[in-house]
């Protein structure tokens, strides 16, 4: 991927893994666009980067996806990469969620996880493919490969999106489109809550070890153990699963 002169989408990008990425596009020479749902959280984040430009927008409405990016390529036409970073993560146990009067709140994982990244690289691959050079870069998760089992919709979303991701590659593969998957592992961020994640990996380091991927012009990068993950046997997959599920159940018993 080519990584100065860009002008740059990242969804979900006003706080940890969205944010650090902002960070680095800038001090590399990019235009940097980032959005969320949260107004405060976009102001601070302009006031820690000034050249960051902010738009609030609520993922999970698809006449908002829409008027994104009708508002991106209209005020900026020469925007040449997406950034499906926006995510959101719930741990729970299927005997005891309340899928009847609570689906809502489930269903918003599906949609910002699987159904917004999905719609959004739908809209920009036309437009993006009339471009000279251009990246689709879209963040799914080690758990697409090996899934967190008290975390079941998250996993089975960011597998979703590996495998579009996959497809995706293949049909831009004649164009001027890369198509990137970023797979974390565990980051310290605060997805799925505060104080969840503060074992995982630290940010600054798995952000620059994203963009050394990226420098190298892999297509699939990962980051510690989900490095590993990305490539593992079925069998291993089998086992690292119910290695972390034993390893896990009681939080949500």
């Amino acid at each position: 991927m080519q990584l100065t002169g860009n002008t740059i989408l990242i969804t979900g990008g006003s706080a940890g893994i969205g944010l650090a990425f902002a960070e680095r596009f800038l001090q590399l020479g990019n235009t940097v666009i980032i959005c969320g749902r949260r107004e405060e959280a976009l102001r601070n984040a302009q006031t820690k980067y000034p050249n960051l430009i902010t738009r609030v927008s609520n993922l999970d409405n698809e006449s908002e996806r829409i008027a994104l990016f009708d508002w991106v390529t209209t005020q900026y036409s020469d925007v040449n990469v997406l950034v499906n970073n926006a995510g959101i993560q719930q741990r729970f146990n299927v005997l005891t969620a309340d899928a009847r009067n609570h689906w809502s709140d489930f269903n918003r994982e599906i949609t910002t996880n699987m159904e917004a990244p999905i719609h959004l690289a739908m809209l920009f691959a036309p437009f993006l493919a009339a471009q000279d050079k251009a990246s689709i870069l879209n963040v799914t998760s080690g758990l697409a490969f090996t899934p967190f089992a008290i975390a079941p919709i998250y996993s089975a979303t960011k597998a979703a999106l590996h495998s579009f991701t996959m497809s995706l590659r293949h049909q831009l593969g004649d164009t001027a489109v890369e198509v990137i998957e970023i797979a974390p592992p565990a980051v310290n961020t605060d997805l799925g809550g505060a104080g969840l994640h503060t074992h995982g990996e630290p940010l600054d380091d798995f952000a620059d070890g994203i963009f050394a991927g990226l420098k190298e012009g892999l297509a699939e990068i990962g980051y510690g153990s989900s490095a590993e993950r990305l490539r593992m046997s079925r069998e291993d997959i089998d086992i690292y699963t119910e290695k972390m599920y034993q390893a896990s159940k009681n939080m949500i018993e």
